[in-house]
């Protein structure tokens, strides 16, 4: 399932603000919801609450009350994190291109891992071998 906010943030036509981020909430959610009801076995989401919980802490200092209430009630199985060991590839929707940003940001997301209690697989490498990874992570659940 792809990330809600790349699609809202294409059609707002404007820079987004904080409020901005509720609504890329509400949609992710529903989003997940509704591929829910047509998933088979697994549902494999590009992102979850936890990425808008660091965007907006990163941009904005705080994050709205709704958005971790949302994130307390959430479950998932697996976290794939992907770590940064490729290329940059520029996109109008895609901020903090400096490796020293990178790293921050994923070490934000690898605490968020780490600290869930959920298990995660680390995904490095080449296209193939990150592949390979998440899918061997993926098995390893049934």
């Amino acid at each position: 399932m792809p990330e809600h906010a790349r699609d809202y943030l294409t059609q707002l036509g404007r820079d987004y603000i904080e409020d901005d981020l509720l609504h890329i909430a509400k949609g992710q959610l529903n989003d997940e919801e509704e591929a829910r009801k047509h998933a088979g076995s697994h549902l494999i989401c590009d992102t979850d609450l936890y990425v808008l919980k660091v965007w907006a802490e990163a941009r904005y200092g705080r994050c709205h009350r709704n958005i971790l209430e949302s994130i307390a009630q959430s479950t998932c199985d697996l976290y794939l994190l992907t770590y940064i060991d490729i290329n940059w590839e520029d996109d109008p929707l895609r901020e903090h291109s400096q490796p020293e940003e990178r790293y921050y940001f994923y070490n934000q997301y690898r605490d968020i891992v780490i600290n869930s209690g959920i298990p995660w697989a680390d995904i490095r490498g080449t296209h193939q071998q990150r592949l390979d990874t998440a899918l061997k992570a993926i098995e390893s659940l049934s």
